[in-house]
């Protein structure tokens, strides 16, 4: 039977592209308050291993409990990998997603993780493929190995394609997420009509151009606050779970205590309308 979900935190800190910073990183993010850890099974761009040190380095000095934590990780397709990877590649999709995982939960030293995600559709369409996927991944959330499942770097149409089919939605959709195509608005919508929480990636390094923004800039000083701050609140503010993956130990509290910060609707209306 699947086992209940943990609470859901209101931040997530991704842990790609660290490399040997992995544990360093994940270790110091738990320690500025982080309880929710995003990564991948994907030697590529993530150093899954390493932030299961960082995990057990948190867990030795008492800093949280495994039950404190809200764990992600993800299935990727072979074209999406390097050389390193974490299953057979002459094996079934069904079975690479089982050796993935199972793979994964031997870095992050757990036996669970709360959600795993599809870390892109095949193709700019939802095919077969994707189909014995999902369903490979919801025998994972059935036999208690994850709790919820996801998919990230998802359209509108995958969405589209897959509600038609009948088929069991996502808990989570996580994309990365450009103010200049309305901060993903279509698919958020989809997202917000099936109670799907929308996780949003690259909020900052996406969108350079939201934080160079005078008004925003001015909106930052008045309420003593960085830019960076008011994008994550906005985020908030219009359903999005946000990620970051600063590097930086001030910028990781900074981004915590945005979710004590309350932007007026006219404010947030603003922020959301400067894609035109």
């Amino acid at each position: 039977m699947p086992v209940e979900p943990s609470p859901v935190p209101d931040f997530l800190y991704g842990t790609a592209w660290k490399e040997d910073r992995s544990a360093a990183l994940t270790e110091l993010a738990l320690r500025t308050g982080f309880r929710g850890i995003d990564t991948a099974n994907q030697r590529r761009h993530y150093f899954e291993a390493g932030v299961g040190e960082g995990l057990a380095a948190a867990y030795r000095a008492g800093v949280v409990t495994r039950a404190d934590l809200f764990l992600q990780t993800k299935f990727t397709y072979q074209r999406g990998q390097d050389h390193r990877l974490p299953y057979d590649p002459s094996a079934s999709l069904a079975t690479q997603v089982a050796q993935s995982l199972a793979n994964s939960l031997e870095h992050l030293r757990t036996d669970h993780v709360e959600s795993f995600v599809l870390h892109g559709p095949s193709g700019y369409e939802w095919t077969d493929d994707d189909s014995a996927v999902w369903e490979a991944m919801r025998k994972e959330r059935d036999a208690g190995r994850t709790r919820l499942l996801g998919i990230s770097n998802v359209s509108l149409q995958h969405l589209e394609q897959l509600a038609a089919a009948q088929a069991e939605l996502p808990a989570f959709v996580q994309n990365r997420c450009f103010a200049r195509l309305g901060w993903d608005r279509e698919v958020r919508r989809f997202c917000s009509e099936r109670k799907i929480i929308y996780q949003g990636f690259s909020l900052l390094t996406a969108n350079p151009e939201v934080l160079r923004h005078p008004p925003l800039i001015g909106l930052a000083a008045k309420l003593n606050a960085t830019p960076a701050q008011i994008v994550f609140s906005f985020a908030l503010a219009v359903g999005i779970l946000p990620l970051t993956g600063t590097t930086n130990a001030d910028h990781m509290k900074q981004d915590l205590a945005s979710l004590n910060l309350t932007l007026l609707p006219d404010v947030v209306q603003a922020i959301e309308s400067m894609a035109g």
